[in-house]
């Protein structure tokens, strides 16, 4: 094997320096009779694919393990005992004088970024092996000066996420904190009409309970992850055409000044409809007209997206993995004491302004998270093109 001139990693396979595996199925009723504090991996998205613990292990060696069916994503594992799920994958360098993990880890991942690789990593592990084509192979020596440099500057791009990362919870934090004190600082004149929440509306209506067909030109179907903090989010939305609008809209017509609630995925959001904008209800959302003698529209959002009223509303939910909200939980809601009108539209200036200020600092932060995975991706290219 030493002998042979090895360049790709597609070679290496053939050649028997890399093997690939799949994990075994390790059940909940297993962990609760084995009990124990070995980590089990598989194609959880959260908490690096870790899926729970185990009293007995799999590996007691550093490995490479890639998720089936959760995108395809990589891990380099360094060396612990630990096991993988059927629906992990596992890759093993038999030769270290030939390879490198971290090397091999680096080279799959700028190859996984190069191209939609989901399908593939969704069947067999065997299929993998189309991420190694033509992928370079220096001699050793190379691969850890280069696994050196990368490391080392990962290592300062993953320091700077974590900041900006900071800065912009930090924003968000700071503007929750200036929300809930305009709503528990009150002045003169607020009062506690000491009624539920739909007695203080025109309507509050749920959406229709299945899926609308759409299509590329329409009208805005306002599914939650449309639904912001006080505005909707239109970019990149579905549309529907006129007759599933008519259709979609039979129990109430959205209004310009109506609120749009989202009732899971993530419950509590509330955006207002602005003015001159049609929109339809997707699923999973509520559609809520205030008396407009009552309520300024921009208030009531502001006032239901406020920490306090967030907890009330979602402290009766439902759901064992993703809150949801139920429509009388919702209607009963009790708001305590609000303002007159002309106290709610200075709240609402005051409130706005303190909105876009914080999503300007957002709206940089972003960018700035973006640009560090950018310059990432760039060092990884340069990598392995022979230009670092």
């Amino acid at each position: 094997m030493k002998d042979m001139p090895l360049h790709t990693l597609d070679e290496l396979i053939d050649a028997g320096v890399i093997e690939l595996g799949r994990g075994n199925v390790i059940s909940k009723k297993d962990i609760a009779a084995c009990p124990g504090p070995y980590p089990i991996y598989s194609s959880a998205k959260e908490n690096d694919g870790k899926f729970g613990e185990y009293g007995k292990f799999m590996f007691d060696e550093e490995l490479i393990t890639w998720s089936v069916d959760g995108g395809g994503r990589l891990f380099h594992r360094a060396k612990h005992k630990f096991s993988v799920t059927n629906v992990g994958g596992t890759l093993r360098i038999l030769n270290s004088t030939v390879l490198d993990y971290r090397y091999l880890y680096y080279a799959l991942t700028i190859r996984h970024a190069e191209i939609a690789f989901d399908w593939v990593l969704k069947a067999h592990p065997s299929t993998i092996r189309k991420l190694y084509k033509d992928i370079p192979v220096p001699p050793l020596s190379e691969q850890h000066r280069i696994v050196a440099i990368l490391d080392e500057a990962f290592d300062g791009i993953a320091i700077a996420k974590v900041n900006a990362e900071k800065n912009l919870q930090n924003a968000r934090a700071l503007f929750e904190s200036h929300l809930q004190s305009v709503f528990t600082e009150r002045g003169e004149g607020w009062v506690d009409h000491k009624k539920p929440l739909a007695d203080m509306c025109e309507l509050i209506v749920d959406c229709e309970h299945k899926t609308a067909p759409t299509q590329e030109e329409g009208i805005p179907s306002i599914r939650t992850p449309n639904i912001g903090k006080g505005k909707l989010l239109l970019d990149g939305v579905y549309r529907v055409s006129e007759e599933t609008y008519r259709e979609w809209t039979r129990r109430a017509e959205p209004l310009p000044g109506d609120l749009i609630l989202a009732r899971e995925a993530p419950a509590g959001n509330v955006a207002v409809i602005p003015d001159d904008t049609k929109v339809c209800l997707g699923q999973r959302t509520v559609l809520i007209r205030p008396t407009r003698t009552v309520f300024e529209p921009e208030f009531l959002s502001w006032l239901l997206l406020q920490p306090k009223m967030q907890q009330k509303l979602l402290a009766h939910s439902r759901g064992a993995t993703v809150q949801h909200v139920n429509m009388k939980d919702i209607r009963a809601l009790h708001i305590g004491a609000i303002p007159p009108l002309s106290e709610q539209r200075r709240i609402v200036a005051n409130v706005g302004d303190a909105s876009e200020e914080t999503q300007r600092l957002a709206s940089i932060y972003q960018k700035k998270l973006t640009a560090l995975d950018e310059l990432k991706k760039s060092l990884l290219h340069q990598a392995f093109s022979g230009n670092l």
